[in-house]
């Protein structure tokens, strides 16, 4: 694949091109002239995804590590910015950290806002997130391109932490805007070196004080619209560059803590070992087999040791169980499903066992008015006559976590190969541009006269 598409992030754009509106200070995409091709909603997008590529990006593993309030957050942040004052968008920062783009008056109400968050997942793709972030200012040039006139204001946003990486709870700053979290609990909240999320934020010049709720904020929100690469090949087995979501299945975290007794590997009997090792393991086993009965999804994908000694026999092992399923009664039958069996597990080895839910998220039904209105514009945009294809995912977003204060809804681009949080994540060139003319569509139809 040639260097700087978007299945392999590509170098910064060459000096002197504006990234979208205005790095070099111009008023919007080079127009054609003599010897240039006519503009594509894709260039501004391309430009963009080259600038944004390297930060963050491990060297050795080729994926992401944007953790929350790092620096290579901050990096990330200061790109968001960036790309709103060069477009001469007015930018802000909220209570919670989310940042916010605005064209037109953040005040006058019924906005229609798009974005999605620039963090990741540890070594997770390129395009988990920042797909959202930068087709949204690529379809904002599209717009400008098509002099389109707008009839309310829009907004373009970044949401801090969406993947909880660094803390261990996703979408914290949309929950915190939303006051699903508690300022009690986002002050608890610590990551695996001790540090709160307070302090995160006050060493990266937030201040932690003013976190919170903030109806008034979402009180303005007429429409959240995300864009997202699919995580899952649905749309690549339909053939369809473009998707969109019907609801996100409910899903949820929980901690599993095994404690035994530590002890010397190479002296301790096996009979006389309390290894809460075992029982560990043979809850992960447990997990998948309540997963295969049900036709849920249940994953230990994160684990912690102590004393974590190669010669020492733990004595407690901390394992994070993530769950999804279609509906509620299968995902509270699967994660029941694996208590039961880590009780029966840890009771015959003489392991003392703690489960606590540390998030959840209910069935998110998109609002049907909303993702009606968006099948229409889609379909009357498009040059096949047929539906763009409506699916769901088990994956969560900040769309979710708004629907129960917003309208909102959700756009996929298509990934060939249905791998996500992996730097093997892909999508073509050709469905990004898709992705960010659909996106054009989608706010002209809401936002413009």
């Amino acid at each position: 694949m040639p260097s700087g598409t978007p299945g392999t992030p590509g170098p910064p754009a060459p000096a002197g091109r504006a990234s979208g509106r205005g790095a070099a200070g111009g008023d919007g995409p080079t127009p054609p002239g003599p010897g240039r091709q006519p503009w594509r909603a894709g260039d501004s997008f391309l430009s963009m995804w080259r600038e944004l590529a390297p930060v963050g990006r491990h060297p050795d593993s080729g994926g992401y590590r944007r953790y929350a309030w790092s620096a290579a957050d901050r990096d990330c942040r200061a790109w968001f910015r960036a790309q709103a004052e060069a477009r001469g968008l007015a930018y802000e920062t909220d209570r919670n950290g989310n940042q916010w783009a605005w064209l037109g008056d953040p005040l006058a109400g019924d906005a229609v806002v798009t974005g999605s968050h620039l963090d990741s997942v540890p070594d997770g793709g390129a395009f988990d997130g920042p797909l959202g972030v930068v087709s949204s200012f690529a379809a904002l040039d599209e717009l400008h391109r098509r002099g389109a006139e707008f009839t309310r204001p829009l907004a373009i946003t970044n949401f801090g932490d969406e993947e909880g990486a660094r803390f261990g709870l996703a979408c914290v700053g949309s929950r915190l805007a939303a006051g699903q979290l508690t300022v009690a609990d986002a002050h608890r909240l610590r990551d695996a070196d001790g540090t709160t999320l307070p302090a995160a934020m006050e060493a990266a010049g937030h201040d932690p004080a003013t976190i919170g709720p903030d109806p008034e904020r979402l009180a303005r929100i007429g429409a959240f619209v995300e864009l997202h690469v699919e995580q899952g090949r649905a749309l690549d087995l339909t053939g369809d560059p473009v998707g969109i979501a019907s609801a996100i299945w409910p899903h949820g975290r929980w901690r599993f803590d095994f404690r035994g007794e530590a002890n010397h590997a190479g002296t301790t009997q096996l009979v006389d070992r309390r290894d809460p090792m075992l029982t560990y393991a043979e809850t992960v086993l447990a997990a998948r087999r309540e997963a295969e009965l049900t036709g849920a999804l249940a994953t230990f994908g994160k684990i912690a040791v102590e004393p974590n000694g190669v010669n020492a026999i733990p004595s407690l092992v901390r394992g994070w169980l993530d769950s999804r399923a279609a509906d509620q009664a299968t995902l509270d039958a699967v994660v029941t499903g694996v208590e039961r069996a880590a009780r029966e597990y840890a009771e015959r080895a003489g392991i003392d066992l703690d489960v606590v839910r540390e998030s959840f998220t209910p069935v998110v039904e998109f609002e049907h008015a909303l993702r009606d209105e968006l099948a229409k514009i889609l379909k009357g945009s498009g040059d096949t006559g047929r539906p763009v294809p409506v699916l769901g995912t088990g994956a969560g977003h900040d769309a979710g976590i708004l629907s129960a204060s917003v309208p909102t809804a959700m756009l996929f681009v298509r990934n060939p190969t249905g791998i996500s949080h992996s730097p093997a994540e892909h999508a073509a060139e050709d469905d990004c541009t898709a992705g960010v003319e659909a996106l054009a569509d989608v706010l002209e139809g809401l936002a413009c006269s």
